[in-house]
């Protein structure tokens, strides 16, 4: 085990030091500096893979007039403590009592030990005011969050509407903060509207797969000529005969080579 954080320790486990080995693939969520540091290594010498861009944190609220302001607020600020670059984002549906959420959100982060980095982060989030569900979703879905929070009485009935989230949280008692520490899912996902891209860390994450095919005579013979022609086309001479060699297709055979 090495303990070592930062966008430095990204690039000694991407080339290898004396003390780090280097490793093949890089998983996991970080700053600003983490995530370009991933982004930059892998299409770098280094020949690594990465899980996914998984930069600061975000969250997504939807929420109706139902849903408690106290809910509303913690949160919001519960990504918005990340760091000053993490954004959080509200929308609101008819009736949600907009003054009461923000007065709410300056209390509770009054109370914060990192309440100043909240600040810094909930000076360029913002709110969005919807008339429906379907426009709640088709926001949500442009936006594509790091967390959907869905904080409404119909929460379930949301899902066939979402396509694009890291990690959907369904219902007034399922706050984002048991993603990250009980409820079994994956914590690290992506970020930047990059949900519409990636999924979120999982077992297949570090899985890759290979494929394999074996023809016989026959089955070449069948095949060959389909491909010998393709070949032809793109002016590929040695994919050709890689394939008329082996199942005696003279050059000059109509069937295999392209027109003029």
């Amino acid at each position: 085990m090495l303990k070592a954080g930062g966008a430095q320790a990204v690039a000694a486990m991407a080339y290898g030091t004396e003390t780090c080995p280097k490793v093949d693939k890089i998983f996991g969520p970080g700053n600003q500096y983490v995530t370009a540091a991933k982004m930059l290594l892998q299409n770098s010498e280094a020949m690594i893979g990465i899980d996914m861009p998984a930069g600061p944190s975000e969250v997504l609220v939807v929420a109706d007039k139902d849903a408690p302001k106290e809910f509303i607020a913690a949160d919001l600020l519960s990504q918005a403590e990340h760091g000053q670059d993490s954004q959080v984002v509200l929308v609101a549906l008819p009736g949600v009592d907009l003054d009461a959420v923000q007065a709410e959100v300056e209390k509770q982060r009054a109370a914060l030990p990192r309440g100043d980095m909240a600040a810094a982060a909930l000076s360029h989030s913002f709110v969005v005011k919807v008339d429906d569900q379907e426009t709640a979703a088709k926001f949500s879905n442009l936006y594509a969050p790091e967390h959907l929070i869905i904080n409404t009485d119909d929460a379930q009935s949301y899902m066939p509407l979402i396509t694009e989230a890291g990690s959907v949280f369904l219902g007034r008692w399922t706050p984002e903060s048991v993603g990250d520490y009980a409820s079994g899912t994956n914590h690290v996902l992506p970020t930047y509207g990059y949900a519409r891209m990636y999924s979120g860390v999982s077992l297949d994450s570090f899985q890759k797969h290979m494929t394999v095919q074996e023809l016989t005579e026959d089955g070449l013979k069948l095949l060959g000529p389909s491909v010998a022609k393709m070949a032809s086309v793109e002016g590929l001479d040695a994919h050709r005969r890689a394939v008329t060699l082996r199942i005696g297709l003279p050059d000059s055979d109509p069937t295999v080579n392209a027109p003029k």
